[in-house]
């Protein structure tokens, strides 16, 4: 069969990767993709949202299968063009436009968990017209205080702001400056929730589900969690603190409710549900939802699932995901992410990257890279993923920061303490 992956990053390196390994699978096709999905298929140079493009390469190409990898295109509704006459008989795998607001707007996320009875932080939200009222309501508000733009803002619309005069000045810059363009015309204003982060992965077919390996990245780019968001850092996976009991907890009041929310609400979905987590004593709220997998968790997320992904991706198009089973290597996996100079600020491109084809016992997925003249050279932020396995999350960080070490070009940078917490 003839799949096209949609994406250019680790996230759509690791998919082709592991995909490429399955008996079905023919032809790999990955747009726009990066040298390193390149070994496993075919570049295709269109841009994640040109849907047209996309329709017309599908169809010359007889492509049955489409996996989205960013936001981007399901939110803007990839999924409900596709279902259209000429290109329904293709299966996308992804939420419809609808559903996929449940990552598209802070707000519709949190009404759904709260019509849902799903454990997440106390909110409001406020718009423009009722900007007033918000500055109230932050004047009373508990410190520290979460504010969040309400659309997609590329992993920067979250301000946890410590003095009221913070968050004032960050309300005011998000509503009336509109500092981050349309994505912050709703301002969710939530309640500071105290714990330790993970992410639950569900690959659903709308009304059946199979549970992922969990995962844990590190957003801040400096080590010890300090300094500004970035797009990820790294990875672990499994996560030693989510145990069976809290498993558990998670499947009873966050996952059950979701499928049948999705069904309720009549929201369309055959994709993948990243559940972003917090542990507070013991009890696990929802911070986000994602419409789709993330990126580093990918990375460590998929070598530690030993079924062939395409059959429980085909299975979701007639919802029959409960006849296959998805199983878990017992091994742990890490990821370390090699970042440019700079990162996640200004930073240079087109650094020569060496060393990469000397590694050998783990896997490189690449994230922001480029051919030139048959030299690799960085092309972004967070140039390449150096992922391992190991018999404990101690061994597979280890490896994978030898092997981050043993990878050269001007301007590296990583995060040393990957797994820092249970180390």
């Amino acid at each position: 069969m003839n799949i096209l992956i949609i994406g250019s990053g680790g996230r759509e390196h690791a998919f082709a990767w592991k995909i490429a390994q399955s008996s079905i699978q023919k032809n790999i096709f990955v747009a726009p993709g990066n040298p390193g999905t390149a070994q496993f298929g075919t570049n295709i140079d269109i841009d994640v949202c040109d849907f047209e493009s996309h329709k017309t390469f599908c169809l010359a190409n007889k492509i049955d299968l489409v996996l989205v990898g960013p936001e981007d295109p399901l939110v803007n509704g990839i999924y409900d063009f596709f279902a259209q006459n000429e290109l329904k008989h293709i299966h996308v795998i992804g939420p419809s436009k609808h559903a996929a607001m449940l990552e598209g707007s802070k707000a519709f996320a949190k009404q759904f968990m709260k019509k849902m009875n799903i454990p997440t932080a106390q909110y409001q939200e406020f718009t423009a017209t009722k900007f007033d009222e918000g500055i109230d309501y932050i004047k009373q508000h508990t410190l520290p205080i979460v504010l969040k733009a309400d659309g997609l803002a590329a992993g920067k619309g979250v301000v946890i702001a410590e003095t009221h005069e913070d968050a004032i000045q960050t309300f005011t810059e998000m509503l009336l400056h509109k500092k981050f363009g349309n994505a912050g015309t709703t301002v969710v204003i939530e309640s500071f929730l105290s714990g330790i982060e993970c992410s639950v992965f569900v690959l659903t077919d709308g009304k059946n589900y199979h549970i992922l390996p969990s995962a844990k990245d590190y957003k801040r780019i400096g080590e010890g969690d300090k300094g500004l968001n970035t797009g990820g850092m790294g990875a672990i996976s499994p996560v030693p603190f989510v145990d069976e009991l809290f498993m558990q907890k998670v499947v009873h009041n966050i996952i059950e409710p979701t499928i049948k929310g999705l069904q309720q609400e009549a929201m369309e979905y055959k994709g993948f549900i990243f559940i972003g987590l917090i542990k507070v004593q013991d009890e696990p709220f929802v911070i986000e939802y994602n419409c789709r997998m993330g990126d580093p968790e990918t990375e460590v997320v998929l070598p530690r699932i030993e079924n062939d992904l395409l059959p429980l991706l085909l299975s979701l198009k007639n919802q029959t995901l409960h006849e296959h089973s998805c199983n878990h290597v017992n091994q742990s996996a890490a990821t370390v992410m090699l970042v440019s100079r700079g990162y996640p600020e200004q930073y240079e491109k087109g650094f020569v990257i060496s060393n990469v084809a000397s590694i050998s016992n783990s896997l490189i997925f690449h994230a922001g890279t480029k051919l030139s003249n048959d030299q690799l050279l960085t092309n972004g932020g967070r140039v390449i993923a150096v992922t391992s396995l190991g018999e404990s999350i101690q061994d597979a960080i280890a490896t994978s920061l030898d092997n981050a070490t043993n990878i050269s070009f001007e301007g590296k940078y990583f995060r040393r303490d990957i797994g820092w917490e249970f180390l």
